[in-house]
Parts: C-alpha cells; structure tokens; sequence
C-alpha cells in the first residue's frame, strides 16, 4: 500500500463495493487512524486494465467548527503538496475530492511493505548493506525535498513505518500528513513521533536538519532492533550501536551519531553531504575507486530531444532500431513502429497484455513476448502479424535471432527456440525457475538465467553443457565477450563466467541486486546495480575502475557509443558518463522512472520512460 496511518479507530468506514464519484470501487480497508482511513480502490475510468489505487479518507467529524476547518486545511495541505512533488521516491497523487464531511485524495498503490514490517519480519539483524541502500535512497528523496522551490519542505516524521520498501526494493515515502512548507525562522506546534524527532522539533522548530536527526534515529532502530519510542529521547549515547549489533562498521556508527548530534549545527548540513558519507562507506560497495554522488543542477540538464513519442501507458521495453525505423513496446499492450529519424507513427500492433520484452528485427520479421503468454512475430514493414508462439507463463525475456531461429525464455521455465519464418518449435529447454532473463547466443551454446538462480550454457540441439548457480536469481541478460560470459545477480554480485567451462573466473559485490545487463566494451564490463550505482569492472579480473553514484536504483542496461555509455535510472534521467573516468557528461530528466534500456544510432540514443514518453537524445 502506499499510504500508512496510525493505528487508531475511525468510525463508518466504506463499505467494500462501495463507489466513489463513480469512478472508484472500494475494494477493502487497509489502514485506519484516529481521523483518517485508506482504503485499496480501483479505478474504473479504465475498462481494460485493472488499475489500483489508494484512497485516503478523511472524516471531518469534529464537533468545534475550528477544529473542523483546522483538520481541513491540514489535509489541503497534504495534498497541495503532494501534488507539487514528483520523485520516483514518493509516491504520485491522482486526484482529490470532498463529499459532505468527508474528503479523499487518490493515491498511487505501491505493494511493498513499510520498514517496521520489514525490521519485526527480519530473524537477526538487518544486513549492513541493505540499510546502507534503504539511507541512499532516503538522502536521495530528502534532498529532493529539501531543495523544492520556491521553499523546501521539511518531512518532519522519518520513521520505519512512513518508509514502504516496494516490490522492486525501492524506497517510497509516505503519510505527508504533518510536512510542511520550511520558512526560515518560523516556528509552530511541535509535531512529529517521540524518539525519533529531535530536541528542537519540540520547540517547533522545522528546520531541514529535523529530518537528518530522524533519518539516524531510524538508521539506529533498523541496525539495533531497539525502538526510540520505547527510551527516554535523545540517549542514542546510552545505547551504543555495536554494543546490540556488532555486526555494524566503525564507520557507519561514526555516520549515524553524527546524524544524530543534539546540536543541530553538529549534524551533517543536509542530506545531500549524509548521502556522500554513506557513499563512501565499504559496505555501499568497494572504496577503492572515484564515487560520485551528483547533485542535480541546471548546466546538466541542457540535453534537448530530438523527438519524443507518447504511449499510453508506461515503457519499460528498450527500442530496437532497424534501418530507419525504430520499434519499442509499451504497457499498453502495443507495439510501435516509428520514424525513427522524425518519430512519427507508423503502425502499432496491439496484443492481450503489457509488453516489457524488447524486441529484436531479424529477417524482416519484429519478434517481441507480451504478458499475454505469447512471442509475436509481425512483419517489420506493415505490423501484420505472421505467426505467434504461445507458452504457459508470461514472457518478459527479451528475444534474440540467430541460425533462422528465435531464443526466448518464458514464465514456464523454458527457453524456447522457434523457427522464425514458420514459427514452429524446435526445443524448449526446462530450467530450475522462470526464464525472465533474455538469452545470449554464441557460436556453439545459448547463454541465459533464471530465477532460481542458474546461468545456463545450452547447446544448440537444447542440450544443457553447463550450469552455474548464483545465490539468488539471474534476471540479468548475459554478455559474450572474449570466451566469457558476464552477468549479474540478484544475490548482489557480477559474475565472470568462462565460457567454455562455466567455471567461475571472478565475481564482484556490489552493494544491491543485479538485475540490469552487463555491456562489454575495450576490456571493460558496464552494468548498474539497484544500489544506485553504474560500475566499470575490468573483464579479465573484476576488479574496479570506476563507479558512479545517481542516489536511486539503475536497473536500466547501459550501452556504450562514442567513448561514452548511457543508461537509465529510477531516479528519473537518463545519464551519460565518460567511459573512461566515469566522469558525467550530461543527464537528461524524463517525467518518470527510467527503467527501459537505450539504443544507439544514427548518432541518437533511443529510450523509453516510465512517462509513457519514448525520448530520441542527442548522443
């Protein structure tokens, strides 16, 4: 869910069924407060999608007309503010509403969990590195509010339970319920939760820095287990880190009790200087290499696109460019053909479901997988189609040609090969888990994962010759370079696989899952990591060139072009970096996360956005 209250008593609550506007059917209540409930809805303004979403409530059933405007003007202000904001770390307003005495905001529906969950879930203690992550992607988030125009916004509450750890481990903020527009000087009623705010905020006071405090007393529960609301306020001193968890770096202990300084000049000056200690610390990943992390400004953001294109619904498949046209698939459940000189439309071609997979051009032939269960393959000229492969799970991999056939993996645990003139199944290949991985081909062996955590090498007659288990699954697509197979883990790691063997070479800890796919260029090894990071690896050793920070998670794949490589990430841009330094060149900001791949040609880079946009850059 994307929206936490308190737990507390709330009288009338909506029936399930129940219609709002007509437009939004209560499906079930997920949380309720003392003035306040939420409810999961959905939103039947679009018939052929189940769309979901979050209804927060608010009764104004007070009995003094002061009370009552003051409890209206505070949820105004929740959603005025919400509205302005948007990061792929909080979660997006939709719309908002009053009916007599009760008034409701839409909300997007986030699935996930709230830290405390996580934290009362977790036998032991939490990982060094995921709470590492989990502070990233929360610096990353409070920087971005503090530094809203035309005045910052202080959270004033950062705590586990208004942090959700969504489905794809990113970190949203929720219940803006007491933020408030920062004026130097002013000051007010205290609010905030005993514990974890610090001592000015009982003066009222609402400087950026409340939210620093907050974010080490949450750090100090999440590393502990002990709960700040269950001690007196501001003896952190008294119980030292290390002393319940000594599992816990020197180095991160000196993080958090600066954080948490009683003194407010004492503490890190905003979050964007925390977010740079965390980045340096060993268990953010190695430290022996150049990290960056880049703070947004406007010398940057100069990139201008050449074109961009609308879709309907979000675009999370990477475009594949065949002469002059371009083809991308959508959420929507379509796909595109498009100038890809000019971005005009020229045919689309719809199938029963969101299409994630990125397709491939090969014989005049588009070959792409939907979440309908089927492989397509329409003619690359008139979007007719020509024949299509069901399967028995959904097919999110990515297709790849070669030898007149098609290798795709499939939800069903098989990597199909198919005859792409007659569409008829040669073999499929059963694996450990699903095959969600797109699979490389080389002159003698298929290379692919799945999500039981195995790479393959299979032959061409559907035959396994190697397998190579990984601790988690392998979402990553592998690369073929120089008889090695290189790809990532979601067990945290980047692996260098020989070829020929499947022995293991060398493998390389980042500080978050693995699922972008690794590019290989002039002996060196690009992949992104969900801990918000594009690594450069050396590919004979895995050892670290160089690494560069974005602050959110980069499960785009990056290609490589003229001496620099792109990529996309969940924070919004898409970034080019020297390939050589990894110094930034520019960053383009688009409208959502960017988790689709770019494409590289006719001097422009292709890739599509969360924003329902496919953007054409400048190289």
């Amino acid at each position: 869910m994307s929206v936490h209250s308190e737990p507390g008593v709330m009288e009338g609550h909506l029936p399930e069924g129940c219609l709002l506007r007509d437009r939004y059917r209560v499906l079930g209540l997920l949380a309720v407060g003392g003035m306040s409930a939420v409810y999961k809805a959905q939103d039947l303004r679009f018939p052929n999608v189940r769309r979901i979403c979050a209804v927060k409530e608010m009764v104004n059933s007070a009995d003094s007309p002061e009370t009552r405007a003051i409890a209206l003007r505070n949820f105004e202000r929740e959603t005025s503010i919400l509205a302005s904001l948007s990061h792929p770390g909080i979660v997006q307003i939709y719309n908002c509403f009053t009916e007599g005495k009760r008034s409701y905001v839409v909300l997007e529906f986030v699935q996930g969990k709230d830290l405390e969950t996580v934290l009362s879930e977790t036998r032991g203690f939490l990982s060094e590195g995921q709470v590492v992550n989990w502070a990233l992607q929360i610096c990353a988030v409070l920087e971005y509010l503090h530094s809203h125009e035309p005045r910052p916004i202080v959270f004033r509450d950062i705590k586990p339970s208004n942090l959700m750890l969504d489905n794809h481990g990113q970190i949203r903020l929720i219940d803006f319920g007491i933020a408030k527009v920062f004026n130097t000087g002013e000051k007010g009623t205290m609010i905030g939760t005993e514990g974890y705010s610090p001592p000015e905020q009982y003066r009222g006071v609402a400087d950026p820095r409340v939210d620093i405090y907050a974010l080490g007393a949450t750090l100090h529960h999440l590393l502990t287990k002990r709960d700040p609301r269950t001690e007196p306020p501001f003896t952190f001193d008294t119980c030292p880190i290390q002393e319940a968890n000594p599992s816990v770096s020197l180095e991160l202990v000196k993080v958090v009790h600066r954080a948490l300084e009683y003194d407010v000049d004492d503490r890190y000056l905003s979050a964007a200087e925390m977010g740079r200690a965390l980045t340096n610390l060993p268990s953010a990943g190695s430290s022996k290499a150049t990290v960056r992390l880049e703070t947004p400004t406007d010398h940057l953001n100069g990139v201008t696109p050449l074109w961009r294109f609308a879709s309907e619904d979000e675009i999370r498949s990477s475009p594949a460019v065949d002469n002059r046209t371009l083809y991308v698939g959508a959420y929507d459940h379509n796909l595109y053909a498009l100038d890809a000189e000019t971005g005009e439309f020229l045919w689309k071609y719809p199938t029963g479901g969101g299409i994630a997979s990125s397709p491939c051009v090969y014989e005049g032939i588009a070959l792409f997988g939907s979440v309908d269960h089927a492989l397509y393959a329409v003619d690359a000229d008139t979007g007719r189609v020509r024949w299509t492969c069901p399967t028995q799970g959904k097919v999110w991999s990515s297709p790849r040609a070669a030898f007149g056939h098609v290798f795709f993996g499939s939800d069903d645990r098989h990597l199909y090969a198919v005859n792409v003139q007659g569409g008829r199944v040669a073999w499929k290949f059963e694996a450990d888990g699903k095959v969600r991985s797109s699979p490389a081909v080389g002159e003698e062996a298929i290379y692919v994962g799945c999500e039981a955590g195995t790479l393959y090498a299979v032959d061409m007659s559907g035959n396994t010759r190697w397998r190579f288990r990984a601790r988690r699954g392998v979402t990553s697509s592998p690369a073929l370079a120089r008889e090695m197979v290189y790809v990532g883990g979601r067990d945290r790691y980047v692996y260098g696989v020989d070829a020929q063997s499947g022995w293991l070479i060398w493998r390389y800890r980042t500080g978050g899952p693995v699922i972008s796919s690794p590019t290989v260029d002039d002996k060196v090894v690009f992949i992104g990591s969900a801990d918000g990071h594009l690594y450069a690896l050396d590919a004979e050793t895995g050892r670290l060139v160089w690494r560069h920070a974005t602050g959110s998670q980069v499960t785009s794949s990056p290609v490589v072009f003229n001496d620099s490589v792109y990529f996309g990430s969940v924070d919004g841009y898409v970034h080019s970096l020297d390939t050589q330094t990894g110094d930034l060149r520019w960053r383009f900001q688009t409208g959502g996360q960017v988790t689709s791949s770019p494409t590289a040609a006719h001097g422009l880079i292709y890739i599509g956005s969360s924003d329902r946009y496919v953007y054409a850059l400048p190289a």
